[in-house]
């Protein structure tokens, strides 16, 4: 199993790079970032300082979107990078929350999700597509490679990340969730002639290493509302009972009142006091390394690749350094 970090791109950007260059040191493979322009610096060009303090750590965005930046950008950016530190990129994409939601966008359709993601990576390994009507191409990019993974919940996404996508990105680390997603996306990728195992699996949550597990409730609750924002898009779309989400991901949100992207991401958010200490622990990793180590391993008997850390919290460096002595070792056997 291999192991991310995820940060949000909060000045000073030299805090940003320096926990990366801890994660790699501590055995951690990938590099990852919010990414919403108004809320948080442009991680594309922290990105660049990342590579060039590391040396095998693989960065991108959980997530991008096809909104915010024309794609023909967003794939010369990527192959940029990837022309500079050696193919050491990889494009998490998805349909927009808070990048979209704050500058007063609706988040994008999965039609346009879906066409985004053929392009982009096209582009950004030197062949030609068409953006807008027009056919282009990168003239100078050589043995370029960018895998592009999809962020999904409900049953339409899951089923276009099976389609289309490298890999699938789940922000939730609740076993019984996990299997239902998992399958849902491996079976997509079968319909459409896939080998549904060569669609790369990577969990994403917060983890917090520690044996008060009130405080790293606290600490990680604002998970709950962020997941929970998602959910209520699914709900309004396609029905509380509907059947096509279960009751297990959909149940909680009836106490949520609105959301506050100004606390997004981020320990203490007011937005989430509707969370349940349940949601909490089913969708997060707390508690001592053991605990952890349990978790991590009915995720990957479930097919997951990688695990993501969020590492918005009050223990940052501990986390990533337990992970490191004790959790990432475990999980090489």
């Amino acid at each position: 199993m291999d192991f991310g970090l995820v940060l949000q791109t909060d000045p000073p950007a030299s805090r940003v790079i320096s926990l990366m260059k801890r994660a790699e040191r501590n055995g951690f493979t990938h590099g990852w970032t919010f990414d919403s322009a108004v809320l948080w610096q442009e991680p594309f060009v922290i990105y660049s300082q990342i590579l060039a303090n590391t040396t095998t750590l693989k960065v991108g965005p959980m997530v991008t979107n096809p909104g915010t930046r024309t794609w023909e950008v967003t794939a010369s950016t990527f192959a940029t990078l990837n022309d500079m530190f050696g193919n050491r990129t990889v494009c998490g994409i998805g349909r927009g929350d808070s990048a979209m939601r704050v500058a007063g966008r609706r988040p994008n359709t999965l039609a346009r999700l879906g066409e985004a993601i053929e392009v982009i990576r096209d582009l950004a390994e030197g062949r030609e597509a068409e953006v807008d009507g027009q056919r282009m191409r990168l003239p100078w990019v050589r043995d370029g490679r960018l895998p592009v993974w999809m962020a999904a919940y409900g049953p339409k996404a899951l089923a276009l990340t099976g389609r289309k996508a490298d890999g699938f990105i789940l922000q939730l680390a609740d076993r019984f969730l996990t299997e239902w997603m998992v399958k849902a996306v491996r079976n997509a990728a079968a319909e459409a002639g896939r080998d549904p195992d060569s669609v790369t699996i990577c969990v994403a949550a917060p983890a917090y290493v520690g044996d008060d597990l009130a405080h790293a409730r606290e600490q990680c609750r604002w998970f709950g509302g962020m997941v929970g924002n998602h959910v209520a898009d699914l709900v309004s779309r396609y029905g509380e009972h509907s059947g096509m989400v279960p009751e297990a991901l959909t149940e909680y949100i009836k106490g949520r009142e609105g959301y506050d992207y100004s606390h997004h991401g981020r320990a203490g958010n007011p937005s989430t006091d509707f969370v349940p200490d349940e949601i909490v622990d089913r969708f997060c990793l707390l508690g001592p390394p053991e605990a952890h180590i349990e978790k991590l391993r009915a995720l990957r008997d479930l097919g997951v690749d990688q695990f993501a850390v969020y590492d918005m919290h009050d223990a940052q460096e501990t986390t990533i350094d337990a992970y490191g002595a004790e959790i990432i070792p475990a999980l090489g056997d």
